[in-house]
C-alpha cells in the first residue's frame, strides 16, 4: 500500500538490536564461522547461492540409514522430492541414537496436568512408552503405509501414539481433540483409516470433554474404523462397542506390548503423516509430509532460531494437533534433543497467572506461543506475570498470525524483560516449518517477521509476478522448494496444483498478502481473503486491528469489509474489550477516531461491534471470513476447525 496524504504507512524504522552476547554464542552463527561467512545476510545470500550445499549440511546433521542420490529431484515439477534414494525413519533421529549417547537419562518431556499432574519422561523412558503403543498397533494389524487417526486430549500419550505410528511406518492423522463428530467423520473417512486412537475424554477449564461419545457419533457414520484404541484420562464412564472399542490400558498391560520395537527403515518420501487444513470453500485438504525432508527442515529451524541448546527447557503452548504442535512440539525438540513442556489446559485456569507459574517452577527458558494467546493475557494485566520469576527465559515466539505491534512489546518488555528476543515467526501447515522469520542475530521491527529463513527465497509481487516496489501491497510468494515442503493433497494431487501452484508459474501462492520495506523486512498483512478494498485503497485486517488494539480499551479485534455502493467497501470491527471498560456510543465514536489518527481517514470503520467472543481457529486464528459471512447471512464454509 502506498503512502499518500489519506494514509500513515506503518512505521518501519523501529528496530530493536540483538544483545552482542546472544549474537556471540549463537547457534547460526556458529555455523556462519565454519562456513568462513561474517554476518547472517551474507549467509541467507550464501545459502542461496549454495542452495543444496546448504540443505545437505544441514541433513548432514542428522543419521541417515543409507545416504541421499540426490538432494532435490525436480523432474516432476511442483512434486518435488528431497534426498531422493536415502533410507531414514524420524524416529531414529527423534529417539534411537539419543539412547547411544547421555541424553539416554535426560529429560525429554514435562508433563502438566490441568488439576495440577505431573509426569515427566527421560529419552529412555519415553522409546519404552512408544515401543509399547507400536507394538499394540502391529497386533492390531497397523503396517507400513497405513493411515491411523488420532483424536485425543493433550497428554503425553497422544505425543507417544504419533511417534508409535511413525516408528512402525504408519502414517498418523492427528484431529485435534475438540473437533465435533462430523469433522472427526469427514476425516477419518478421507483417510480410510482402519484403527482409531482416542481417550475417555479430557479436562478443560476443570470440565471434562467428553471425547468418546463424540467418537461414537462419529464412528456411526464412518464404516472404515474397525478398531477403536481408548486411553483413560478422566475415568468418567463410557460406552464401549464390543468388537471395535479397547482400553489401551489393559492392552499395555499384555504380553504383546513389549517394550522393544525395532524402528521401520522407511523411503526419504515415504509419507511421515497428514494433517488437515481449511479452505475458503470445498472440504479440508488433506497435506501430506514425509520423513526424510521434514525432518531436516523442522530440526534445522528450530535450532536456528530458538537457538536450542543441551541446557534449555523449550515450551511450545499450542497443540499437538496442529501444525505447530507436530512441528514444534513433537518433533523438532526431540529431534534436537531438546527438553520439552507439555500442558493439558487452559493458560488463565484456574487464574491468569497458570502460564507465569509454570514458567517459573520448571525454568522454562524458550517460550513460543501465539498473537491471540498473548492479547488474551494482556487483557489481565501486568501485575499477574510480575508475581512471578520470569528470568530462566532468554527467548519468546510468536506463532499463528500476524503480531500486533503492542502485543510485540508487552511480551518484550513484561514477559520477556527486555532481555529476550522475539522470533516472530510466519509459516504454514503446508510449509512444514518457519519460512520468514528472525533468528536471535536479527535486529527485529515489531510486527513483522523480518526475513526468510536461511536456504528460504520470499517475494512480495504484483499479480502478473513481478516485484512489488518497497512498501506497496503484493502477493506472497515462495520461489523455490525447501525440504519441509507439503507433497501433495491425499487423495487430490491436482487440488495440490490448483491451490498452490497455478496462480502463478513456477511459485508457490502462499495465499497471504504482504508489503516488504525498504530494509527488507517482511510485514505479513493477512489472508488474501482478508483485504479490505476501501475507495481504492487496499487495507490490510492486521493493521485495522493493530491500531484498535493500540487503544488501552481493546484487547482484541476483527476487521472485515463489507459492501458500500460508495466505496466498494466499508470497514466494520469487532472488539473485545479489556477488563474495566464498557461498550457504548461514545466509545465506539473514540475508537473510530482512534483508528483515523493511527491509519488516516479512509481507514476509519465505519461500524463497531463489542463482542465478548470471536470466532477462532484452536490455533488462534480469528476466522474473518465467518463474521463476514454471518453479517452477510451467507453460508459460512468448512467451519470444522473453531474453536466454538
Amino acid at each position: 500500500m502506498a503512502e499518500t496524504p489519506e494514509m500513515v504507512a506503518p512505521n518501519t524504522s523501529e528496530i530493536y538490536h540483538p544483545n552482542a552476547s546472544i549474537v556471540e554464542q549463537s547457534n547460526v552463527m556458529a555455523y556462519a564461522r565454519r562456513k568462513g561467512i561474517e554476518s547472517y545476510d551474507e549467509l541467507h545470500k550464501w545459502s542461496l547461492e549454495h542452495n543444496e550445499e546448504f540443505w545437505a549440511d544441514m541433513a548432514n546433521e542428522l543419521e541417515w540409514y543409507s545416504p541421499w542420490e540426490k538432494i532435490l529431484d525436480d523432474s516432476n515439477k511442483p512434486f518435488y522430492k528431497w534426498f531422493t534414494g536415502a533410507k531414514t525413519n524420524i524416529i531414529h533421529n527423534a529417539i534411537d541414537r539419543h539412547l547411544k549417547t547421555w541424553r539416554k537419562n535426560k529429560l525429554a518431556l514435562i508433563w502438566e496436568g490441568e488439576d495440577g499432574t505431573h509426569r515427566t519422561f527421560s529419552f529412555f523412558a519415553l522409546n519404552r512408552e512408544v515401543n509399547k503403543i507400536a507394538n499394540v498397533l502391529k497386533s492390531m494389524g497397523v503396517k507400513k503405509g497405513d493411515i491411523v487417526t488420532i483424536y485425543m486430549p493433550r497428554i503425553p500419550e497422544l505425543m507417544f501414539s504419533m511417534l508409535a505410528c511413525a516408528k512402525i511406518g504408519a502414517a498418523h492423522s492427528v484431529v485435534y481433540g475438540g473437533f465435533s463428530e462430523a469433522a472427526l467423520a469427514d476425516r477419518l473417512a478421507d483417510a480410510k483409516s482402519k484403527v482409531l486412537i482416542t481417550a475417555d475424554g479430557g479436562f478443560m477449564r476443570n470440565k471434562v470433554i467428553e471425547l468418546k461419545k463424540i467418537v461414537d457419533e462419529a464412528l456411526s457414520r464412518t464404516p472404515t474404523v474397525q478398531t477403536c484404541l481408548v486411553f483413560k484420562r478422566t475415568g468418567h464412564a463410557v460406552d464401549m462397542v464390543q468388537g471395535r472399542d479397547l482400553w489401551m490400558h489393559d492392552l499395555l498391560n499384555l504380553p504383546i506390548a513389549n517394550t522393544f520395537c525395532p524402528t521401520e527403515e522407511m523411503d526419504s518420501e515415504d509419507m511421515l503423516f497428514i494433517l488437515y487444513t481449511s479452505g475458503t470453500t470445498g472440504k479440508p485438504k488433506g497435506v501430506v509430509h514425509t520423513h526424510g525432508g521434514y525432518q531436516v527442515g523442522t530440526s534445522t529451524t528450530l535450532r536456528y532460531v530458538f537457538d536450542v541448546k543441551d541446557e534449555d527447557r523449550y515450551w511450545c503452548a499450542a497443540d499437538p494437533g496442529w501444525i505447530t504442535g507436530h512441528s514444534f512440539i513433537v518433533y523438532a525438540p526431540l529431534l534436537c534433543g531438546v527438553t520439552s513442556i507439555m500442558y493439558e489446559g487452559a493458560p488463565n485456569y484456574p487464574y491468569p497467572d497458570r502460564w507465569w507459574q509454570i514458567v517459573a517452577r520448571t525454568g522454562v527458558t524458550i517460550l513460543y506461543t501465539a498473537p491471540t494467546a498473548i492479547r488474551g493475557l494482556m487483557r489481565f494485566g501486568e501485575l499477574w506475570p510480575t508475581r512471578h520469576d520470569l528470568s530462566s527465559l532468554r527467548l519468546l515466539g510468536s506463532v499463528g498470525e500476524p503480531i500486533n505491534p503492542e502485543a510485540w512489546k508487552w511480551f518484550y518488555e513484561v514477559i520477556g524483560h527486555k532481555n529476550c528476543p522475539i522470533m516472530d515467526t510466519w509459516w504454514q501447515t503446508e510449509t512444514g516449518h518457519f519460512m520468514i522469520t528472525p533468528t536471535p542475530v536479527v535486529p527485529l521491527k515489531p510486527g513483522s517477521a523480518t526475513k526468510p529463513f536461511l536456504g528460504i527465497e520470499v517475494d512480495v509481487v504484483h499479480e502478473d509476478g513481478s516485484t512489488c516496489a518497497p512498501n506497496e501491497d503484493g502477493l506472497l510468494v515462495i520461489k523455490r522448494p525447501w525440504p519441509g515442503m507439503l507433497r501433495t493433497v491425499l487423495n487430490d494431487p491436482q487440488r495440490y496444483v490448483d491451490n498452490y501452484w497455478s496462480r502463478l508459474d513456477g511459485v508457490y501462492a502462499a495465499g497471504d498478502s504482504a508489503r516488504k520495506d525498504e530494509d527488507g523486512y517482511i510485514w505479513v498483512i493477512g489472508r488474501l481473503d482478508d483485504v479490505i478494498k476501501v475507495s481504492g485503497y487496499r487495507l490490510g485486517t492486521a493493521e485495522v486491528e493493530s491500531a484498535l488494539v493500540s487503544h488501552p480499551a481493546v484487547a482484541e479485534a476483527a476487521a472485515i469489509g463489507l459492501p458500500h455502493e460508495v466505496k466498494g467497501n466499508a470497514i466494520h470491527a469487532f472488539v473485545i474489550l479489556r477488563a474495566g471498560f464498557e461498550g457504548n456510543h461514545a466509545l465506539e465514536e473514540q475508537l473510530r477516531a482512534h483508528v483515523g489518527h493511527e491509519l488516516g481517514p479512509i481507514a476509519r470503520p465505519d461500524s463497531i461491534t463489542f463482542t465478548p467472543s470471536l470466532p477462532k481457529t484452536r490455533s488462534g486464528k480469528i476466522m474473518r471470513r465467518v463474521l463476514k459471512a454471518r453479517a452477510l447471512g451467507q453460508p459460512e464454509g468448512d467451519v470444522s476447525t473453531l474453536e466454538e
